[in-house]
């Protein structure tokens, strides 16, 4: 097969980010902001945690692209402390703020760039170390929607009609 030919990686990856961002943002519409502090269990997060959950973990992809790695708690430095559900609106805002920076970011990319390694880390010790394309996909976009799944569940729970996700829905057609 020739290198030529083939489909450059960014290329590949931007219609299922597309797909994905869309999909999640749908469900982040959803969220009730009375409803916010809402838990299925004591141990769960609340629904307004998990929505700003996700909308942060799409902005994970634009540390991925822009950095060599990240650390939640750098030794000697200050730990990293996520935006916090505010409101149903700057929800909203910060999801498409965080769409469109990482879709930038992956679209610039070349496939050298996608196959470098970008590293997690939690108080200097290494958690993941794998290419940048990788932690695309998976640490950000499956961690999205495995997120995402979590989401339906807790709108199912509180009378939320759930949009199409990979199909109908009992809610939609």
């Amino acid at each position: 097969m020739n290198p030529d030919t083939l489909m450059p990686i960014a290329a590949s990856i931007l219609p299922e980010f597309d797909h994905e961002m869309r999909t999640t943002r749908s469900l982040l519409e959803r969220v009730p902001e009375a409803k916010a502090a809402w838990k299925p269990h004591a141990k769960s997060m609340s629904l307004g945690e998990l929505a700003a959950h996700i909308a942060n973990l799409v902005g994970w992809g634009t540390a991925i692209m822009s950095l060599a790695e990240f650390d939640f708690f750098p030794p000697g430095g200050t730990p990293r402390t996520p935006p916090p559900y505010g409101n149903a609106a700057e929800l909203l805002q910060r999801m498409d703020a965080n769409v469109g920076s990482t879709r930038a970011a992956i679209a610039a990319a070349s496939d050298d760039y996608l196959r470098e390694h970008w590293a997690l880390k939690n108080g200097g010790r290494v958690i993941i170390d794998v290419p940048r394309v990788v932690a695309l996909r998976s640490f950000m976009m499956n961690h999205v929607i495995h997120h995402r799944g979590q989401l339906s569940v807790y709108l199912r729970l509180n009378d939320v009609p759930l949009p199409n996700i990979y199909g109908p829905t009992a809610d939609m057609s």
